[in-house]
C-alpha cells in the first residue's frame, strides 16, 4: 500500500514537471510567434504601398501629400474590431519612404523622419542591397515599451532601386494580443492541474481509503474479533474483495465451527461406547437376574444417547443437489445479463454430503459466476451432478477462451486473477481460493481443465457422499 502511494506521488511529480515544462515553453513561444504573425502581415503591407509609390518615384513627380492624406484619413478612423477578445479602435501602423540614397522622402507619423538619413538603418541598407529588410528599435533606448517593429520593402526595379518603402508598427499594439493568449494558456493548465490534483484525490478517496478499512477488517478477523463489514462507498472493486473477505470469514468460522463441533461429538460418544461395550462384557458372566437388568438398562440408555448424539451429528448433512439449484437460480440473474444460458442435467435424489450449506453453496455461486464470466454471448454453462465409487461430482464447463496453461495452477492462489474476455477487468482473485478451501474442508478436491471438444474450461469438483 505505501509503496503504490509512493508511486503515485511520484507520477503526479512527473506529470506536474512535465506541464510545467510544457507550460513554460508555451508561454515562451507566444510573444515570439505574435510578433511574427505580425510581420507576416507588414511584409504584405510593405509590398503592396512600395508597388502603389513606384509609378511616382520613376517619373520623379512623387508628391507626398497625396499618401500623407491617405493616411491621415486611415488614423482618423474609429472602428470596434474584436480580435481574440482585444477590442481595436485605430490604424496602428505608419510607412516612411526613402529614394535609392536612404533619405527620407515621407514619413506618416507627421513627417518627422523626412529629410534624415536612413541608408544605415538596417531596414533600408539591407533592401537596397537586395536582401530582406527588416528591424526592431526602440524609440527609448531604456524603455523597452517604446520598441517598433520595421519591414521594408524595395521600390522599382532590383537591378535599379528607385528607394525603400518601411513599415512600422509599434510593439504595444500586439502586446494586448500577447496578454490574451497567456491568459488563455494559464487558464488551460490551471484547469489541467486542477484536474489532476482532483483525479488524485479521488483515486485515494475512492480506492485507498476503502482498503484502509478492508485492512483493519482484515486484521480485526485476524485477531479472532467478530467486525462489522466496514462501509466502503459504491466502488464495485473494493465492494467485491470486502464481500469475498466477508464470505472468507464466514466460511472461516464455520469451518472452525464444524471442527469443534466434530471434535465434541468425538468426545462426547466415547463415553456411551465404553459403558455399552463394559455392560456388554459384563453380560457374559453369571451374575443375578437383577443386575442383569440393570445391565440391559444401562445399555439402553446410552444407546439412545448414541442415537442423539448421531442424529446430531446428521444436523450437518446436506441435499447437494438442492444446494446446486439454489445456487444456479441466485446466478442466474447474471447470466441473463450476460446472455448467457445455465443448463442442468437430470441428476439422482438425493446427494446428501457431510458439510456446511452456507459453504457449499457460496464455493458452488462462484464457479458458476466465473464461468458465467469467461463465457461469451449467447453460449450455455452446463452443470451436471454424478454419483460414482461412493464420491459426488459436480462439473461446470463454459465455452469461454480456456485457461492457458502457465495460469492454470496459479487461478487457485489468492488475489490472482485473469482478465475477463468481455470487459477486459480483472476479479478479486478470492473466489476460487475460496471454492479450493470449501473443497477441501469438506475432504474433496477441486480442478480445472480444458474441455474437450469444443474448448472451454471444465471445473470438477469431488467430495464424499454420505450414506444414512
Amino acid at each position: 500500500m505505501r509503496f503504490t502511494r509512493v508511486t503515485l506521488f511520484f507520477i503526479a511529480g512527473i506529470i506536474t514537471l512535465g506541464f510545467y515544462q510544457l507550460a513554460r515553453n508555451f508561454l515562451a513561444e507566444v510573444e515570439p510567434q505574435t510578433f511574427q504573425a505580425t510581420e507576416e502581415m507588414m511584409v504584405d503591407t510593405a509590398n503592396l504601398l512600395a508597388d502603389l509609390v513606384t509609378a511616382d518615384l520613376r517619373e520623379d513627380g512623387f508628391e507626398p501629400a497625396v499618401l500623407r492624406q491617405a493616411f491621415d484619413r486611415a488614423h482618423a478612423r474609429r472602428f470596434d474590431a474584436l480580435i481574440f477578445d482585444h477590442l481595436k479602435h485605430q490604424v496602428g501602423i505608419n510607412a516612411y519612404l526613402t529614394d535609392a540614397k536612404g533619405i527620407v522622402l515621407f514619413d506618416s507619423d507627421g513627417g518627422r523622419r523626412e529629410g534624415r538619413d536612413f541608408s544605415a538603418k538596417r531596414d533600408v541598407s539591407l533592401t537596397l542591397s537586395g536582401r530582406y529588410g527588416a528591424r526592431s528599435s526602440r524609440e527609448t533606448p531604456d524603455d523597452a515599451s517604446t520598441s517598433v517593429l520595421y519591414v521594408a520593402a524595395l521600390v522599382g526595379n532590383p537591378k535599379q532601386p528607385l528607394g525603400v518603402l518601411t513599415v512600422y508598427k509599434p510593439q504595444l499594439d500586439v502586446m494586448p494580443l500577447v496578454r490574451e493568449r497567456r491568459r488563455i494558456i494559464y487558464t488551460a493548465y490551471g484547469l489541467i492541474g486542477s484536474g489532476i490534483i482532483f483525479l488524485i484525490g479521488a483515486v485515494f478517496l475512492w480506492l485507498f481509503h476503502p482498503l484502509g478499512k478492508i485492512t483493519e477488517y482484515a486484521r480485526a478477523i485476524e485477531r479472532g474479533e467478530r467486525p462489522a463489514k466496514p462501509k466502503i462507498g459504491i466502488g464495485r472493486e473494493v465492494n467485491t474483495l470486502a464481500h469475498a473477505l466477508d464470505s472468507m470469514r464466514d466460511a472461516l468460522e464455520g469451518r472452525r465451527y464444524v471442527e469443534r463441533y466434530i471434535q465434541t461429538l468425538t468426545h462426547e460418544m466415547k463415553s456411551p461406547l465404553a459403558a455399552i461395550r463394559g455392560a456388554a462384557e459384563l453380560l457374559n458372566e453369571e451374575m443375578p437376574a437383577t443386575t442383569r437388568q440393570r445391565f440391559l438398562a444401562n445399555i439402553l440408555a446410552e444407546t439412545s444417547r448414541s442415537d442423539r448424539l448421531i442424529n446430531r451429528l446428521l444436523e450437518l448433512s446436506a441435499d447437494f443437489r438442492v444446494i446446486v439449484e439454489r445456487a444456479i437460480e441466485q446466478a442466474r440473474p447474471l447470466a441473463e445479463l450476460a446472455g448467457v444460458d445455465l443448463l442442468l442435467d437430470p441428476a439422482p435424489a438425493p446427494l446428501t454430503v457431510i458439510g456446511d450449506a452456507f459453504i457449499l453453496r457460496a464455493a458452488v455461486t462462484n464457479l458458476l459466476e466465473n464461468a458465467i464470466d469467461f463465457s461469451p454471448r449467447g453460449s450455455v454453462v452446463q452443470i451436471a451432478l454424478t454419483v460414482h465409487g461412493g464420491k459426488v461430482a459436480l462439473t461446470i464447463r463454459d465455452h469461454g477462451p480456456g485457461i492457458p496453461d502457465y495460469a492454470r495452477e496459479k487461478v487457485f492462489e489468492r488475489f490472482y486473477s485473469l482478465r475477463h474476455p468481455g470487459s477486459g477487468r480483472k476479479g478479486t482473485g478470492l473466489g476460487l481460493t475460496l471454492v479450493r478451501e470449501a473443497a477441501e474442508l469438506h475432504g474433496g478436491s477441486i480442478t480445472l481443465e480444458p474441455g474437450t471438444p469444443g474448448g472451454g474450461t471444465v471445473a470438477t469438483w469431488i467430495m464424499p457422499q454420505f450414506f444414512a
